[in-house]
């Protein structure tokens, strides 16, 4: 194959970080970093990889001595020769596509109304009476606790 038959390519891979394990804890995630580096170079042919944002927070995420074990990644060279490895995201554009599409549940029902202001008023008065009875019943513990502590010290 020719040079110009390679730009503009996209590829989809799974990379395997479990050889990560073997380095100290402390080392671990610039290692993955590395050995993602190394893959990309390696399989699209090219020595100047750029990682996405998205995937560098994806590997840090756990922190240094955590890092994933496999990542499923995009990576696309551009006409430069650029290789440019971001994160896959096939499972968050199904996801959003079926919460676009309704389902059966959804087709022929009305949405609820909402309720009225007199009804949210009441709501409001019976949840500042639960939270008084709570604050009532934290603050008598707490009077109890101090009388304890007072008799122990008079003994």
């Amino acid at each position: 194959m020719s040079s110009s038959a390679q730009e503009g390519v996209s590829r989809i891979y799974t990379i395997n970080l479990g050889k990560a394990q073997l380095t100290p804890r402390y080392r671990r995630t610039d290692r993955v970093v590395n050995m993602i580096r190394e893959f990309a170079s390696r399989h699209m042919k090219t020595d100047e990889v750029k990682l996405d944002q998205e995937l560098n927070r994806q590997v840090w995420k756990k922190g240094k001595a955590n890092p994933p074990r496999r990542l499923r990644v995009r990576m696309i060279k551009d006409e430069d020769g650029v290789v440019i490895v971001s994160p896959y995201e096939e499972a968050t554009k199904k996801e959003n596509d079926e919460e676009a599409t309704p389902t059966r549940e959804d087709v022929g029902h009305e949405p609820k109304p909402e309720p009225s202001p007199e009804i949210e008023e009441e709501n409001l008065k019976e949840q500042s009476k639960t939270q008084e009875k709570e604050t009532k019943k934290a603050n008598v513990g707490k009077k109890r606790s101090k009388t304890k502590a007072k008799k122990s010290e008079k003994k």
